[in-house]
């Protein structure tokens, strides 16, 4: 493939990169794709069924998000359901019972509310008190056969998708791909070295050769900031990588429970899910942990963590920010005692009881090799912690730069639409929005 010229060259074989793959192939007139992917498969990190907890994110179970977020959210999680609608072989959409569950008068009352705030948007999510809740999930409700003491509440459905095992799901992009007229080229154990720009194209220098393109699009996680660096772009910012460790019991949940969400915690509260993997187990997760590697369960990657954390006093005074407050503090510190061996299962068993009241330290495994890494982003210029995803986009330069962490896997399709949209404006190439919007949109426009 040396000096081989595309229009789109994509930097990234997880589910980003293999969903704008399709998106381009089917919806519009782009000739040439080449997907660069540096493992010798794809979906290898953090869109593995391993690495993740595999979920549709729909906003409904998720509290953090405020109800436009979650409109937004649903109709992109619906587009995997429709693409799931048009392919002959879906086997990476599941249909699990699905949850928030409240313990406490004050949990309680907060669903209740957010219950009224999102009935019209979310007609399917019912409210459930502990008598229902025990018909669908026996281990939250009682302890020994008998009702747990806590007033608990839940708004949950037992008949909508639930679980995507996105490792798949990133395959069935590609091979939809390929059953177009588009030219696709997906080349593993390609690392992207260096990425030059010229007046008419870009080279990527890789292990396999140099690919020419017109248009760049890098979605590689941790590692897009580094070769958005490399270019005079993203400077502002910087990377604090997010690991997320799971414990396995055995099968005691049904389908996916999660826990109402602290507001002041910035990352996600503890929830139980089946997994699409090890069907006899439950997976309960995830716990939060700052690493100094931009790559999970990967050698090295410490030495790209130091050039994109970029650490200076602007960094520091984040982190400052972050551990000044108590709550947020105490469970950094109760998090990281969650990788400690001697003591690990006791401490998670405590916050795990909240949702299978009945558990016992013993039961609990800690799940080795089990658990990804997310890239959240410091924004240097307001000093902030910026949760969600993350997009460069330089003006007038034919390049995208994408960090995605959750619910980035779930908008993929919708993530996918719009730069397609930034790439054929670009680039003078027709986009059939109107085919897409029907066929993934119910006819709509994306949100």
């Amino acid at each position: 493939m040396k000096n081989r010229m595309f229009d789109v060259v994509i930097v990234g074989g997880g589910i980003s990169g293999c969903a704008l793959a399709y998106v381009l192939s089917k919806y519009t007139d782009v000739k040439s794709i080449a997907v660069l992917e540096k493992y010798g498969s794809l979906a290898p990190l953090n869109s593995n069924a391993r690495a993740n907890s595999q979920t549709l994110h729909c906003g409904d179970i998720e509290t953090n998000y405020k109800l436009e977020k979650a409109k937004s959210v649903k109709q992109q999680a619906n587009m995997l359901v429709h693409y799931a609608e048009m392919v002959d072989k879906n086997d990476f959409l599941y249909k699990f019972p699905k949850m928030i569950l409240a313990v406490g008068d004050d949990e309680c009352e907060r669903l209740k509310k957010r219950h009224e705030e999102f009935a019209e948007d979310f007609p399917y999510m019912e409210l459930w008190d502990a008598e229902r809740i025990a018909q669908v999930e026996p281990a939250v409700a009682l302890i020994d056969g008998k009702p747990r003491p806590e007033k608990i509440l839940a708004c949950g459905c037992t008949d909508e998708y639930s679980a995507v095992n996105f490792g798949n799901l990133s395959k069935s992009f590609i091979n939809s791909a390929r059953k177009t007229n588009t030219e696709l080229n997906v080349s593993l154990s390609s690392k992207v070295e260096k990425i030059s720009q010229f007046d008419d194209h870009y080279e990527l220098q890789t292990s396999q050769g140099t690919f020419m393109a017109r248009f760049v699009v890098v979605s590689a996680g941790a590692h897009s900031l580094l070769l958005a660096n490399q270019l005079g772009h993203g400077l502002d910012m910087s990377i604090l990588p997010m690991a997320g460790s799971f414990y396995y019991v055995p099968k005691m949940l049904n389908g996916k429970v999660y826990t109402m969400q602290n507001d002041k915690l910035p990352f996600a509260a503890l929830h139980g899910d089946p997994d699409l993997i090890e069907m006899d187990k439950t997976r309960l997760g995830p716990t939060a942990l700052v690493l100094p590697k931009l790559e999970r369960y990967t050698g090295g990657t410490y030495w790209d963590f130091w050039k994109s954390l970029k650490l200076d006093g602007k960094v520091v005074r984040v982190f400052w920010e972050l551990l000044k407050d108590s709550t947020i503090r105490n469970y950094i510190f109760r998090n990281f005692a969650f990788e400690i061996p001697w003591i690990r299962q006791k401490l998670f068993a405590k916050d795990a009881q909240k949702i299978i009241p009945g558990l016992k330290p013993e039961d609990l495994e800690y799940a080795t090799g089990i658990g990804g890494l997310r890239p959240q982003v410091i924004n240097k210029t307001d000093m902030v912690l910026q949760l969600g995803e993350a997009s460069i986009v330089p003006e007038g330069e034919n390049l995208i730069f994408n960090m995605t962490p959750s619910p980035g896997a779930t908008t993929c399709l919708g993530n996918a639409y719009r730069d397609a949209q930034i790439i054929c404006e670009r680039l003078g190439i027709d986009i059939d929005n109107e085919l897409l919007s029907e066929e993934l949109l119910d006819g709509q426009a994306c949100r």
